[in-house]
């Protein structure tokens, strides 16, 4: 599975995301009411105010603090992986260098995510078009027929045409015996432990360790041994 695939050509990302404010009450007014009907009936019995730490799951009222990227280094016979994350809390400037990276990478890199088809993918280009930038080519969905859109997806993989529900990427590190360091913080942490804790350096070492559960369960897709520790290289 997968072996058509050059490992040199994909670059595998993961987002960090968090609310665009650090409270419900800090939203301009007309922002508060659309929060409100938004959310009307995922909440349900929740109040808007107490649900808006959780905005940063809609591009309409989050941002994106970090991304972080992976790219497979080496040979067959001894293949890394090189880690690199773009951080900030201008979310203009994040979107702006990580742009750059992919304007200077062949139109057709192919990109990889998990659940990258239903968050990653769409929620970086919503925030692009917000802020006024332009997008890579690698990103260009408009007018592209399904199967010309370079994107890999290794949650979509998983279903092999299945309609089940999410499969998490930490149930299939486990299933497949891929070792991952015990974090401590977890996705519904983030924008906590952003706003209130202002810790964003831990927010780019979970990205980073998503990235590379990424591309380990790549390989274990392909029928490959995982990269050696020594091997995986965090940079920047």
């Amino acid at each position: 599975m997968l072996e058509q695939y050059d490992l040199h050509n994909l670059l595998v990302i993961d987002i960090e995301t968090v609310p665009q404010y650090g409270t419900h009450d800090e939203l301009p007014p007309n922002l508060q009411k659309l929060w409100d009907l938004k959310t009307q009936y995922q909440r349900k019995e929740e109040t808007a105010e107490n649900y808006y730490e959780r905005a940063g799951i809609w591009a309409e009222f989050g941002k994106i603090v970090c991304i972080s990227v992976g790219i497979f280094t080496g040979n067959k016979d001894t293949v890394g992986l090189r880690v690199k994350s773009f951080a900030g809390h201008d979310e203009k400037d994040v979107l702006t260098r990580f742009s750059a990276l992919l304007f200077n990478q062949p139109a057709n890199l192919v990109m990889v995510a998990h659940n990258g088809k239903e968050f990653d993918f769409p929620y970086i280009c919503r925030r692009l078009l917000i802020n006024g930038l332009p997008f890579p080519s690698q990103l260009q969905l408009a007018g592209k027929k399904p199967w010309e859109i370079i994107h890999l997806d290794t949650m979509e993989l998983w279903k092999f045409g299945d309609y089940k529900n999410y499969t998490s990427l930490n149930l299939l590190t486990a299933i497949f015996d891929i070792p991952t360091p015990k974090d401590d913080i977890d996705g519904s942490m983030v924008g906590h432990v952003y706003w209130k804790e202002q810790q964003l350096d831990r927010i780019c070492t979970y990205c980073q360790k998503d990235v590379v559960a990424t591309a380990q369960l790549i390989r274990r897709y392909r029928g490959e041994e995982l990269i050696k520790d020594e091997l995986i290289t965090i940079v920047g």
